[in-house]
């Protein structure tokens, strides 16, 4: 037999997997499930990184191991394959997205594939099929034709909406959204209106709507870009600028379930960071919106809403966000021009630009004054990037003595700083928001408390039709549509100006074939170049698309019934498998796919068609593996590269090189030389020992830093067990951890060495039937109880240091037993799956059946030891050790003692007048 070859058993075991469908999950089992789900990956053209799989190692760890005890696991994979890469290379070159979409994905799949995942391929999926898409529109659609009722807290469809305007008009309806975007009518005036009044009437109840919105525009895309998409003002692909511009777009009604999905957090083992960024994402306020009249303005009105009512009379100016509705109207001829200026350069910053930057103060006055609805002030109106349009009212009640904000824009603009209570302090230095004491300078509510003058300004507010109390979130709806070619299209085509939804039995609206993939020269979206696309002939259709997390914010439900041609997902299926059980991806997901697809899950409970409360039960964060880059030190002005032990002696200049022609932090200088044209005539000043020493640094893993490793290049090396091993040994999952490809050798070893159990030095496969000694069964229990215990607590470092701590043992104790190596390769398995397949059909099994094995029963009486060592003292002087059977009494220990030569050797002729026995720590003999 030759010796341990992984690359050989790997790729025999890969095939069989594949040939036997061996994890293929069935929708129905008596056994309980199990659905482990990692996020599916962008299949970009770069392929897998060894930071990639990190995630994916752990979800399959726990995929094996849940097998091993019973389960029927669902471990499925398929990609999220829309996307703007994709099109701007699209753009680039010409070639269809779905080209090199494919072919990235083959890439992925085969690497993917040589890692020896236990996924589900029979269930793959592309947000990009038509036949996947297909039912995303389907949703979009649900979501088009219903409307959020207060009253049953929950989304029904239009017809009960339509049935209530049949019967008493718009009276009485309480619906999630903007009221003022909505007219009243009676039930007669419905009757009398016609098809388009109609349903104008109704579109802004719907949860999926049309409306003019701020958003962030780069024309050299061609598109509208998420906050996550623009960095400084500029796209983070491609660095072109972006300005905010009012579009229309469509929107999705996330607001209406704010409340739900705050309150759903808590039912969900997810990590608290991840949590608390919902909750501050959703941003739920208590507070009061309040109306202030503008001074010789009789019809224009600001609506600010506060948390802090209870400052009103220290609001010395209110701030509007530049984009606001008024701001044109109010602003006077003296200060247009710097208005206008202002407003040009706001457009250039993105919203999560202007969020972040508390230290930088800028405004306009725009000549106009507000009157405060309660003291009768006069008080000038301001705007600044600070508040954004989209963001509660997009005004603001600046009360600069209780928020360091509006402190810091009063002091750069010398406007008034009015205390409000007589607790607050420092405020020649900062402002001071306590709630504390009784308050000054406020009129109606002087020498009240908090709560007591909070309830009075409602009160009045109220009664006087300047304001009310009300809660508040800082969550917005979310921008639907997206300028672009590679995505869903929108399943809307317009008659008479008025948005319709494809119907049902036309879907999927597949995406044409166009000429090129840019704008139009008019500035319409790529679908705008599609020829003759119209809904039956006659209609044009919706030429946006949708976002990218459209397809994956349901992907998860799909995967249990994926060739489902009747439904997004069967009845059966979904009840079965629920949800899912454990999710693995990034943390940067926490406001974005994570709080949408809780959404679009909250939605589809709504109208009946799914079962569980939440989509993702328990959720892990996996870290990030960084990158361990290497330096070559160039001497300024040559092209001769020192070493890192002399570069001290010289001016250099430190440049990134491949990781993967450094060794041991050596430098294969010919390699180099290979590497780039530029290199080829290189020199070098090298160590005594003629070798180039470089340097390094942990940094984060890129491509533009040289120090990405190949996945590719470590399986052919030391085999997909080694590599899975290796990452899991690397730290705890959840931490950021550095690569280091040398350790890849350790862990190469200890497999090899576990191999050796089975197969002595001479090579052949020696596994006996002998009974197993104490310390043997000692060493394999205490690895079932470890691995078992670490896998549940998904702790996976741990569990690989206790495998070669066993591996150790063994090798000692020399064995080769039966009743010892076949449950250790079981539990080994979920590690190193090829190599356990391996074993296990050596040790007589069915070939590939390790994964419905069972794993191994924990026996606590192998751990008991036989006997104890007890140190023996004198007086409290340990002067040896003796050894006593482990079920040994106090009494029989203190014969045992005076019986021996204990006294004679160390008791200086004295005589016992007390033994103390603590029972398996220590005797005391007292003299």
């Amino acid at each position: 037999m030759p010796g341990y070859s992984p690359q050989e058993i790997e790729k025999k075991w890969q095939a069989h997997w594949q040939a036997n469908h061996t994890f293929k999950a069935d929708n129905s089992s008596n056994k309980p499930k199990f659905y482990a789900l990692d996020m599916f990956p962008y299949p970009s053209g770069a392929g897998l990184h060894v930071g990639h799989p990190l995630g994916y190692i752990a979800s399959d760890i726990v995929s094996r191991y849940k097998r091993l005890r019973g389960y029927n696991v669902l471990h499925p994979m398929g990609f999220d394959s829309f996307g703007l890469p994709a099109e701007q290379y699209a753009i680039q070159t010409g070639q269809h997205p779905a080209l090199t979409t494919e072919k990235n994905i083959d890439t992925y799949i085969r690497q993917l594939s040589s890692l020896g995942f236990s996924y589900d391929w029979s269930r793959e999926i592309r947000t990009s099929d038509p036949a996947y898409y297909k039912w995303t529109q389907w949703i979009f659609l649900k979501l088009f034709n219903s409307w959020y009722n207060l009253d049953t807290n929950r989304a029904e469809p239009l017809k009960t909406l339509l049935d209530k305007f049949a019967e008493n008009g718009s009276q009485g309806i309480r619906a999630a959204g903007d009221d003022e975007e909505r007219h009243d009518f009676t039930a007669g005036q419905w009757q009398m209106m016609s098809e388009k009044q109609r349903l104008t009437a109704v579109h802004p109840y719907r949860l999926a709507y049309q409306q003019d919105t701020f958003v962030n525009w780069c024309a050299g895309l061609g598109t509208v870009l998420s906050n996550d998409e623009v960095k400084d003002g500029l796209s983070e692909r491609g660095g072109f600028p972006v300005e905010r511009r009012l579009m229309p777009q469509w929107n999705l009604r996330i607001t209406a379930y704010a409340d739900r999905l705050l309150q759903g957090l808590d039912t969900l083992d997810w990590p608290d960071a991840v949590k608390e960024m919902q909750r501050n994402w959703i941003g739920r306020s208590i507070g009061a919106e309040v109306t202030f009249p503008v001074q010789h303005h009789a019809s224009a009105q600001i609506k600010v809403y506060t948390t802090r009512v209870d400052t009103i009379y220290g609001a010395t100016f209110l701030v509007l966000a530049p984009e606001h509705e008024l701001v044109k109207e109010l602003t006077t001829p003296e200060q247009q021009q710097t208005i206008t200026d202002y407003i040009d350069a706001t457009k250039r910053r993105s919203e999560r630009d202007r969020m972040a930057d508390v230290k930088a103060v800028s405004g306009a006055f725009t000549g106009a004054y507000a009157l405060n609805p309660v003291s009768g002030e006069p008080v000038p109106i301001w705007i600044a990037d600070y508040v954004l349009a989209g963001y509660g009212t997009g005004a603001v009640m600046a009360v600069p003595s209780g928020d360091q904000r509006d402190y810091l824009f009063a002091k750069h603009f010398d406007l008034p700083i009015v205390q409000v209570t007589d607790a607050q302090q420092g405020l020649d230095e900062q402002a001071d928001p306590t709630k504390e004491g009784r308050y000054i300078n406020s009129g109606i509510i002087d020498g009240l408390g908090y709560k007591e003058a909070t309830a009075k300004l409602i009160a009045f507010l109220e009664e006087k039709g300047l304001g009310k109390g009300k809660t508040n979130f800082r969550i917005r709806d979310a921008i639907f549509g997206r300028q672009r070619y590679w995505g869903e299209p929108i399943p809307i085509y317009y008659k008479d100006g008025v948005a319709y939804g494809v119907a049902e039995a036309d879907l999927p609206l597949v995406l044409p074939e166009i000429d090129e993939y840019k704008p139009t020269e008019t500035g319409e979206p790529p679908l705008g170049r599609a020829k003759d696309w119209k809904y039956k002939g006659q209609y044009d259709y919706e030429l946006s698309t949708m976002p990218g997390w459209a397809g994956s914010s349901w992907y998860y439900l799909r995967y249990m019934d994926p060739h489902n041609a009747e439904r997004f997902v069967g009845e059966e299926a979904e009840k079965y498998w629920q949800n899912v059980d454990l999710y693995l991806g990034g943390a940067e997901h926490a406001t974005g796919h994570l709080l949408y697809s809780r959404f679009w899950h909250l939605f589809l409970k709504d109208l009946g068609l799914v079962s569980a409360p939440e989509p993702f039960q328990k959720l892990i964060n996996q870290g990030m593996i960084l990158g361990r880059s290497n330096f070559v030190y160039r001497i300024n002005g040559t092209n001769t590269f020192v070493t890192l032990g002399k570069k001290d002696q010289h001016q250099t200049t430190a440049l990134h090189v491949d990781v993967n022609i450094v060794h041991n932090d050596v430098l294969d200088t010919e390699a180099f030389k290979k590497s780039r044209p530029d290199y080829a005539s290189a020199e070098f000043i090298l160590e005594d020992d003629g070798r180039y020493v470089s340097g390094w640094e942990v940094e984060k893993m890129s491509k533009a830093k040289f120090n990405v490793v190949n996945p590719d290049v470590l399986v052919s090396q030391y085999g997909a067990d080694a590599l899975r091993v290796y990452e899991m040994f690397l730290g705890p999952l959840e931490q950021f951890k550095p690569w280091n490809t040398n350790g890849m050798s350790g862990v190469g070893g200890f497999l090899k060495k576990f191999w050796r159990l089975y197969h002595p030095v001479d090579g052949a496969f020696a596994v006996t039937d002998e009974a197993p000694k104490p310390a043997e069964l000692k060493a394999l229990h205490k690895a079932i109880k470890k691995v078992e215990e670490d896998i549940e607590r998904f702790s996976f470092n741990t569990t690989v240091s206790a495998l070669m701590i066993t591996v150790n043992e063994l090798t000692a104790l020399e064995c080769h037993k039966r009743a010892i190596l076949e449950p250790l390769v079981v539990i080994l398995s979920p590690y190193a799956p090829h190599l356990a397949e391996e074993l296990w059909q050596l040790l007589g099994h069915e070939a590939g059946s390790i994964s419905s094995a069972t794993y191994p029963e924990f026996k606590e009486e192998f751990l008991v030891e036989d006997t104890v060592n007890y140190p023996v003292a004198i007086n409290g002087k340990v002067r040896e050790q003796l050894q006593f059977a482990a079920t040994a009494t106090a009494a029989d220990i203190e014969a045992a003692v005076l019986g021996s030569d204990f006294l004679a050797r160390f008791g200086d002729g004295k005589t016992a007048k007390k033994v103390i026995v603590v029972p398996g720590r220590m005797v005391n003999v007292v003299v």
